[in-house]
């Protein structure tokens, strides 16, 4: 009998006699099959080795099929299992059904049985592969760069839909780590500058006198050690898209000449006499909230209403429900092709912490510690053990009002951050919202978050 799929199987069995039946057919029928006697040695062997089908016994010394098939299925999911099982034992079959096998075969087997069996397993798995090719590809494909399926996410990538079309100069907020930059690419990729120039220059991590000349470039001469003159990112530019990171961070002088250069269209070099025409589309983000920034005089009122055309609130990832396993398994998946090691999934106790905790450093955290895990992970799945001690050692902070133990109660002022904190992971982050709720304005509501408590003097 032929198959039009093929893959690799592997048979535990404890008896070696019905194991090399099994897998000398299979292999006579075009399959990969290797043999393990015991459970215990099928679990080692596939901590070193990825197999699409898994053929157990139900009854083996030590652990039983059941307990096989529900080990394997909270490893992996796609790692189908097949149960062999005598009429007497058919309850015990169905609990191994119930535990995450794909399907059982009744004793005795018939080889032919085995193969077919085998092969409805792999067309599934294949079929399973396929729709979360199409399912990623079309994902990617919508708006590059941005993955997701959360109510949160899925707002952000219809507003970056929306905008994406206009030449309006667009503000990108949220939290560090959020994926501004990514949001920012996306606008330029689905734009009609996509085949211009992306340029992307973060206004913190450079003096004011270097900013200005990375800004608008310099002529010969202009300062020491200009020995050659130089373009700036806005003519870097020109045709495409300019994204300023962290503009909040930008000192006043500059905000001026960078507002001048927006109203004029134009820019003049740092020691030139003359002006450059530029043709950019101007995207910029922050962490910052600018109103508070406006009103605290560190941030110029007439660029704030400049830049501040169209607004993407980009959330967090504490607002992101559901995207967090979905996400560490992307950067598991490229953290092990980079690694070259065989890790393709997370222990069900390793997945709770992730989903527990709350993801101060957002996406950007995430990424650092699955690929820190997958560096220490010495199986083919990642593992409590793996994680950073931080993460391990995490307790969700709780607003206890009500409780007999002093060490529980906590001051009035972090009472306040932690239902402020509450209340805007409720509203997935919209600070707008979360103010009117709290009656505060928006710049309290940032200083409730960002300042630091005052120290116990007693």
């Amino acid at each position: 009998m032929a198959v039009a799929v093929s893959g690799s199987v592997l048979v535990v069995e404890d008896d070696a006699d019905t194991a090399s039946l099994f897998v000398d057919a299979l292999r006579s029928r075009g399959f990969t099959a290797e043999l393990e006697l015991t459970a215990e040695a099928g679990l080692r062997r596939l901590a070193t080795r990825k197999f699409d089908v898994v053929v157990t016994d139900v009854q083996m010394p030590g652990t039983s099929g059941t307990e096989l098939c529900r080990m394997l299925h909270d490893r992996d999911p796609d790692l189908l299992t097949i149960v062999v099982t005598g009429v007497a034992e058919l309850a015990t079959a169905v609990d191994a059904i119930r535990a995450g096998a794909y399907d059982f075969l009744l004793k005795p087997v018939t080889i032919d049985s085995l193969a077919i069996a085998v092969t409805r397993a792999l067309a599934t798995l294949t079929l399973r592969r396929h729709v979360r090719q199409l399912r990623d590809a079309t994902l990617g494909a919508s708006v590059p760069g941005i993955a997701g399926s959360s109510g949160a996410i899925r707002e952000t990538v219809a507003l970056v839909r929306r905008l994406a079309p206009s030449e309006a100069t667009v503000l990108i907020t949220g939290e560090s780590g959020t994926g501004k930059e990514l949001v920012a690419r996306a606008l330029h990729a689905m734009s009609p500058r996509r085949t211009g120039p992306f340029v992307a220059i973060n206004c913190a991590a450079m003096s004011p006198h270097l900013l200005e000349s990375e800004l608008f470039g310099h002529v010969r001469g202009a300062f020491t050690d200009a020995n050659r003159a130089r373009p700036g990112v806005f003519v870097q530019a020109t045709g495409g898209t300019l994204f300023l990171d962290e503009i909040g961070e930008m000192p006043l002088e500059t905000q001026s000449k960078l507002l001048r250069a927006l109203q004029d269209h134009a820019v003049r070099p740092v020691g030139s006499d003359s002006e450059i025409a530029v043709d950019v589309r101007i995207i910029a983000a922050t962490n910052k909230t600018l109103e508070a920034e406006v009103e605290d005089r560190r941030f110029r009122e007439d660029l704030f209403y400049r830049i501040n055309v169209l607004t993407i609130a980009v959330p967090p990832l504490r607002a992101r429900d559901g995207d967090v396993l979905a996400l560490a398994h992307h950067f598991l998946r490229r953290s092990a092709a980079r690694a070259n090691k065989p890790v393709r999934g997370i222990s069900e106790p390793a997945a709770r912490m992730l989903l527990a905790y709350d993801w101060p450093g957002n996406v950007r955290e995430l990424e650092n510690w699955i690929e820190r895990a997958v560096a220490l992970c010495r199986l083919d799945h990642l593992t409590v053990d793996d994680l950073p001690v931080a993460l391990r050692e995490y307790r969700a902070q709780q607003i206890v009002v009500s409780t007999t133990s002093a060490n529980d109660l906590v001051t009035l002022d972090e009472l306040g951050r932690r239902y402020t904190r509450h209340v805007l992971e409720r509203v997935e982050g919209n600070k707008t919202m979360a103010a009117r709720i709290l009656g505060i304005d928006r710049r309290s509501l940032y200083r409730r978050l960002t300042q630091p408590l005052p120290k116990d003097d007693s």
